[in-house]
């Protein structure tokens, strides 16, 4: 049977490339200095199309480095699991897997203090990469992380730490609770009871809390005993809440506020309000309410936001858009404070006929403006980088990928925040495409 993951700009490539001296279309802001880099599933053999599920393909890391108004090189390399490295006929890297679980990170790359992390969710550690995305190995964070890792940790700029909640259907009805030191090594660690075994993609924090999406995603044992390549599945019958983690008291009790059934891979940020905390995040009504070979959706992915009332225990959930959207980042300098901000990926229940693009929210005016880029391109993650010396949050480049179908090829673009209907200021053309993925960051060279 045909599979649409492995069909059009879903399927895999087959080569690693390295590009030097890329051409560029408009005018690359000189001071960007550093990396863009994006993971996503690339499977390093054939596989099946009949079992082959989008979460679970080889991961594979693109990167396009920025200096001097000048785009230096592009690389694309497969993350070394020990799958992989038989697959290309090289030996395994030196392991410190969790629990055997090696599936190749294919999720986010990012850099925490000085390891550059290629990600996945659902037990495996991260693998350590090079800055040219050579594979290192897997990373047990100095020998700090007690399990396996997540793929969206997140950093408060102030504090100068990381929170992550990490799942494992091994953990039974638990997950845990993290805390990343700016150096990189574990601080903190806990295990918090939930429902079940959820699928917990993402958490959120504010200054005061870390949040813990406890919803109707959950380990089917069942269909991981009938060998389903992805046994996770929607819960009817399963009780959606969210667990609040005091910051001060992190071994204290969490507070657990019950909601309307839903599904949240990714929030956007979080923010307290006196005893109040806000919780802005893409809601989808259903996620993998059925088999499939990638997200089984039931509704369409729009931001809403929560009010939650820490003292009362409830919380009050309103829509802020009716735009399709996904992937949705702030200003990462206000990660845990209030924002005005946020930039998300356009229509990601439709990337081979819907515009590909981004929408900026002003959610203090509660507007909202769309750049399209092209029919195909593509539901493609943009990171904000501030300019430098910048303070307003939109005063500052958004980077993002987006795919051509005309060429087969994809380009790098470069969005003013501050000035979305302009258009692109920079394109940077690759002399391939890169596969629909997931995550990616700005690494820059200093820091």
């Amino acid at each position: 049977m045909a599979n649409q993951y492995l069909e059009g700009n879903f399927a895999p490539v087959h080569d690693e490339v390295t590009a030097v001296d890329l051409p560029i279309t408009g005018t690359l802001p000189p001071e960007l200095d550093g990396s863009y880099l994006r993971n996503g599933p690339n499977p390093a053999t054939t596989p099946d199309p009949d079992r082959y599920h989008w979460f679970t393909g080889d991961g594979m890391v693109h990167g396009i480095r920025l200096r001097d108004g000048k785009a230096e090189w592009y690389r694309n390399r497969w993350v070394r699991s020990r799958a992989v490295a038989e697959a290309l006929g090289e030996p395994a890297r030196p392991s410190s897997v969790q629990n055997d679980n090696d599936m190749g990170p294919n999720t986010n790359v990012l850099r925490i203090g000085s390891r550059l992390l290629a990600c996945v969710e659902a037990g495996p550690r991260p693998y350590e990469l090079s800055p040219e995305l050579d594979t290192i190995g897997p990373s047990d964070l100095g020998g700090t992380l007690p399990g396996g890792f997540t793929a969206h940790p997140h950093f408060d700029p102030v504090a100068g730490e990381w929170h992550a909640v990490n799942y494992f259907w091994g953990w039974g009805n638990q997950v845990q609770h993290v805390v990343v030191g700016a150096d990189g090594d574990v601080t903190h660690a806990r295990m918090i009871d939930t429902h079940g075994s959820p699928m917990l993609h993402d958490c959120a924090i504010s200054e005061r809390w870390t949040v813990v999406f406890d919803l109707p995603v959950a380990f089917d044992l069942d269909a991981a005993m009938a060998g389903e390549s992805f046994p996770y599945h929607w819960q009817q019958d399963y009780p959606a809440r969210f667990g609040l983690i005091d910051r001060t008291d992190l071994d204290g009790p969490v507070r657990w506020v019950d909601v309307d059934p839903c599904y949240v891979f990714h929030p956007l940020n979080a923010y307290d309000d006196g005893d109040l905390l806000v919780i802005d995040a893409v809601r989808w009504p259903r996620m993998f309410d059925g088999v499939g070979v990638g997200p089984v959706e039931s509704g369409r992915p729009n931001l809403w936001r929560w009010t939650v009332d820490t003292l009362g225990g409830t919380a009050k959930a309103e829509q802020l858009s009716d735009i399709d959207e996904e992937f949705p980042r702030p200003d990462e300098r206000l990660v845990g404070r209030r924002h005005r901000y946020g930039y998300s990926a356009l229509d990601l229940t439709d990337p081979i006929e819907g515009q590909g693009g981004v929408v900026k929210h002003d959610l203090e005016r509660g507007t909202s403006e769309v750049l399209h880029l092209g029919k195909g391109g593509g539901p493609n993650e943009f990171v904000f980088i501030p300019r430098e010396g910048s303070k307003a949050e939109d005063d500052g480049w958004l980077l993002g990928l987006t795919y051509l179908p005309e060429s087969d090829t994809s380009d790098l673009v470069v969005l003013a925040a501050d000035d979305l209907s302009s258009g692109p200021v920079a394109r940077v053309h690759l002399p391939v495409r890169v596969p629909f993925g997931f995550h990616g960051n700005w690494i820059p060279s200093a820091g």
